[in-house]
This record gives C-alpha cells, sequence and structure tokens, in this order.
C-alpha cells in the first residue's frame, strides 16, 4: 500500500476512534461512511433502512436515547442529508461497485462502539496523539479500523481491474448481536456468492492473518423482567410480592443449568436490579443475561431450560414475567474453498510475518447470520482475522490497534477479492 493512502486511512481511524456510537447510534459513523463511499465513487449506495430488514432490528434504544445521539452526531459534523436517511435509529449502509461479468463478492465490516469510557492515561496511545473517544463510549474492539479496512478495500477494488460486482457491508449493532440479522435479511446477500467478514486482533499478533475462524458459539441475549406487588417491609412483608426475590432465585437455579455432553454451553446473569427503597418490599426487578453454546442447538437446549427457570422463579414468588430478546447469533464455519485463497494470499505477502490457515474464535459474532445466509444460498464465506498489537484486551479502556495492522488488512481482502474473481473457487 502507497505512504499517502495508508496516511489517510490512518487519519480516517482516528476520526472515527474520536466518535464512536454504539448499537442503532453511529450516525456520525454512517456519515463519514458516506462520504468516502461518494469520495471513492460507487454504482450504488443504500443507507440506513435501505440496507436493513424492517422490523428485524433488537436492542434498539429509547427515543430520547437515539436523539441525544442523533443532535451530538451533527454537532459533530455529521451530513444533514445522511442524518434524515437515518431518522429512528437506521444506521449504517451497503456500498456496491458494479465491474462487469464476474462473480458478487462481499466484504462485511461492523461500525459499531462499545458503552464504556476510554482510558485517561497519558501513556494510552490516543491520548497522547489526541484522538481519545470524545462520546463517552469507546472503540474498544477494532470496529474503528474494521470500518476504515473496508472503506480501503473498497477504493482499492474500484481502482483495479476486478471484474464482478463487489458490496462493502457496513454492518451496525455487532456488539449488541443486534444488527447480523437485519443486514442478512436485506435482501443484499441474494445474489452473493462469496463473503468474507474481518475481525482485527482477538490474541494474534501484527503480521499474522488467519484465514479462517471457526468454532463460534451460538449466543441469545435477552432481558428478563419480573413484576410483583409492593408493600411495607416492616409492617406487613407478607403482602407484598417480591420481585427482587424472583430475580434472585432466577439467577442461582440459571448457573445449575446442566451441561450438555455434545459440547460446551455457557450462561450468565451479567446485569441485575431492582428495588426502590430498603423499607419497601420491591415490586420490580430484572436480569439482563445471555446463554451461549458451541452449536445452534446447544445455544437453544440451553435456553429452553433458562427460559423455564426464569418462568418457574416468577411463579414462585408471585410476580408476572415478561422475556424479550435483545439480540442473538448463530454458530457458522468458514468454508475451505475460501479458506485456501485467503491463506494462499497472506503466504506470498511480504507484510504477513505469520500465514495461518484456521483458528477458533471461541466468543459469539453475528456475522454469522450473513455467513449462514450466503452458504444457505449455495455460496461461500469466510471469517479472517487480521492480527493486531494491543496494549489493552478486546473491551478495556485501554485497548487499541498498532495503526500497521490496517494496510495488511487491506492488502489481504483486496488481493483475495481479486484472486476469488479470478479462481472462483
Amino acid at each position: 500500500m502507497q505512504d499517502t493512502r495508508h496516511a489517510d486511512l490512518v487519519e480516517l481511524r482516528r476520526d472515527l476512534h474520536r466518535y464512536p456510537e454504539p448499537a442503532w447510534r453511529e450516525f456520525y459513523t454512517t456519515s463519514r461512511i458516506v462520504e468516502e463511499c461518494e469520495r471513492i465513487g460507487v454504482d450504488e449506495l443504500h443507507v440506513g433502512l435501505d440496507a436493513l430488514a424492517d422490523g428485524e432490528r433488537t436492542a434498539v434504544p429509547d427515543d430520547a436515547e437515539l436523539q441525544q445521539w442523533f443532535d451530538r452526531a451533527r454537532e459533530a459534523g455529521a451530513r444533514e442529508d445522511v442524518l434524515d436517511r437515518q431518522e429512528g435509529g437506521y444506521t449504517g449502509a451497503v456500498a456496491v461497485l458494479e465491474r462487469g461479468e464476474g462473480p458478487t463478492v462481499a466484504l462485511r465490516v461492523d461500525i459499531d462502539g462499545l458503552p464504556r469510557e476510554e482510558s485517561k492515561n497519558e501513556e494510552h496511545t490516543p491520548v497522547r496523539e489526541g484522538f481519545r473517544s470524545e462520546t463517552g463510549a469507546m472503540h474498544a474492539c477494532g470496529h474503528d479500523a474494521h470500518t476504515t479496512i473496508g472503506i480501503g478495500v473498497l477504493e482499492a477494488i474500484a481502482e483495479s481491474d476486478f471484474q464482478g460486482t463487489l458490496k462493502l457491508l457496513f454492518q451496525p449493532g455487532e456488539e449488541m448481536v443486534a444488527g447480523g440479522k437485519p443486514m442478512a435479511d436485506s435482501g443484499h446477500l441474494d445474489d452473493v456468492d462469496y463473503l468474507l467478514a474481518v475481525h482485527v486482533g482477538l490474541d494474534h499478533p501484527t503480521g499474522e492473518v488467519v484465514a479462517g475462524i471457526d468454532d463460534f458459539l451460538a449466543v441469545h441475549h435477552f432481558r428478563a423482567d419480573f413484576s410483583g406487588a409492593p408493600a411495607h417491609a416492616g409492617n406487613e412483608p407478607n403482602a407484598g410480592d417480591n420481585a427482587v426475590q424472583a430475580m434472585a432465585t432466577a439467577v442461582q437455579n440459571l448457573y445449575a443449568i446442566p451441561r450438555h455432553g455434545d459440547g460446551p454451553t455457557r450462561v450468565n446473569a451479567g446485569m441485575v436490579g431492582g428495588g426502590s427503597a430498603t423499607n419497601i418490599v420491591p415490586e420490580e426487578a430484572f436480569i439482563e443475561g445471555e446463554v451461549r453454546g458451541q452449536s445452534t442447538e446447544l445455544m437453544e437446549y440451553t435456553r429452553e431450560h433458562a427460559e423455564r427457570i426464569l418462568d418457574n422463579a416468577a411463579a414462585m414468588h408471585g410476580c408476572s414475567l415478561s422475556l424479550s430478546t435483545v439480540g442473538g447469533a448463530p454458530s457458522a464455519e468458514s468454508d475451505a474453498g475460501l479458506v485456501d485463497i485467503v491463506h494462499e494470499i497472506t503466504t506470498e505477502m511480504g507484510s504477513v510475518e505469520t500465514a495461518t490457515e484456521r483458528d477458533a474464535l471461541g466468543g459469539s459474532e453475528d456475522a454469522t447470520y450473513l455467513m449462514r445466509e450466503v452458504q444457505e444460498n449455495d455460496g461461500l464465506a469466510t471469517y479472517v482475522c487480521v492480527g493486531t498489537d494491543h496494549p489493552g484486551g478486546h473491551h478495556t479502556a485501554t485497548f487499541d490497534v498498532d495503526e500497521e495492522s490496517i494496510a495488511i488488512g487491506v492488502d489481504t481482502l483486496t488481493d483475495s477479492i481479486q484472486k476469488i474473481a479470478e479462481r472462483r473457487p
């Protein structure tokens, strides 16, 4: 990659890093994506609801929360015409390059940040170099780099002799595993022959590229709201139906779900709360939690047990239960035909020190919705990891990316897409 182009991509990445936005609030990020796509010149550009299946979103914030982030994006310089297309939290975009006869290849990158504060330590590079987050959220998983890599690939393919159609899927809401399904069901993948998804880091250092990630844990995120009846905790505690007791009973028993002989399962009550005062029998309580499994079937096994436990815990304490889905994703595997091409490309790249064929994720990712959609239409998909040195672990306050990995990611994916078009595995 040319030094000037890499410098431009680093500048873009740092701008995105300054303005991270959580799921369905990626208003500024989407505006910047649109600006870059228009600068490059694309044949189609679908924004917001045009990039998503209506009615499939989960974990959408309330109107007041959306308006707060909408106004912040406007103040940061987001374009008014692009903001208008994102009303209601319909963020994200799909850019299309049409270059004659050939396969349709898609690249999926996620664009959202995490709702956590970034480190203020002067040794933290974004602090030292002046691009620390200004929103109170943080790109603590490298999605700013993913978006930048996507723009870099789009520009490189636009200037190449690639024959076929390229679709860049700028997906919102990955951190809540909430955006993959709306994009997978949007219709934009119906004609996709080959899909690549990308992630930086994952405990692989700069200079290593993994051609195919496997062993995604299927996941289901839920919210359980318990409703009881209040009473004076001293005078007549017997008159109340204690929602916190129901919640606590559920938490204790969620962790007692039997493990399964067919593979690993997980359960976690990640957020719990309830009550209003020490002298009131609490009438409201909640759990936000998740279940996972090595396969979609194992996740569903755990989910069925969890929902039975939640129902019975509520009934045991005279409470009602409202159960809703926050997000989720199935399991998936990378296809050998694409893994082989990416692996071959990386073995020939001077900037790649270690070309690894496959590795296991051991976590969850809603790119699996897109992978399975393509695979079910007889296409091929792979999930590529571009290693990056990072001083803190993913999702921590000190996470950062080695910006040299951006160039490696762009070159790896650009060369792979061109090779796919030539070879059509």
